[in-house]
């Protein structure tokens, strides 16, 4: 499964690139780099696609990968989330990226080689400690955990908290907050 996973993850990759596309793999994909890594069903990313422009990345998405759900650009244009699958039926997640902490997401990104002839791009450790922080689901929360463990040492945590600070107060839960520095809390003294 997780080669079928990688190998589809390395088809989006090549057409954004052949696109000339901003991207880069964030959610399950990337936690096979930096967390504890678990079987994942689908590919998620982010794609820079600005505010006004979405259109024409759904238009090619779609002219390459199965729509998921009837009227997917609809959902998309309205969720900023195109909702594919490939031939196989592994899902495809595309955040259609226009914030800034997006922007600046796909920005720090990094190539990791997952296989033999299969490397792909990668938002940070602490980017995706953000993305899953915001989120803020129990399953996102015990990845967040197993990043800090594994990556012990190495992560900027006021890198963290500059970015996801602005995020949680949009989203008017500025508990995230207080979660994620129990928890690094936790971790750090054990």
């Amino acid at each position: 499964m997780m080669i079928k996973l990688f190998q589809v993850a390395k088809h989006v990759q090549v057409l954004c690139e052949a696109q000339e596309w901003e991207f880069c793999f964030i959610g399950g994909v990337a936690l096979q780099r930096w967390g504890e890594p678990h079987v994942t069903k689908d590919v998620d990313l982010t794609v820079l696609t600005g505010f006004g422009h979405e259109e024409s990345y759904i238009e090619t998405f779609l002219k390459h990968f199965e729509a998921r759900i009837a009227d997917a650009a609809v959902f998309a244009l309205q969720n900023r989330v195109l909702l594919l699958q490939s031939r196989d039926h592994i899902g495809i997640d595309i955040a259609l990226g226009g914030l800034d902490f997006e922007a600046l997401t796909v920005k720090r990104a990094t190539m990791f080689e997952f296989l033999p002839d299969i490397t792909l791009r990668t938002c940070s450790a602490e980017d995706l400690i953000i993305h899953k922080a915001f989120a803020d689901r129990a399953r996102d929360w015990g990845d967040i955990e197993g990043i800090i463990i594994r990556q012990q040492g190495h992560l900027d945590w006021e890198y963290i908290d500059e970015q996801l600070t602005p995020l949680v107060m949009l989203k008017e839960q500025p508990e995230i907050l207080d979660k994620l520095k129990k928890m690094k809390t936790k971790i750090i003294r054990t």
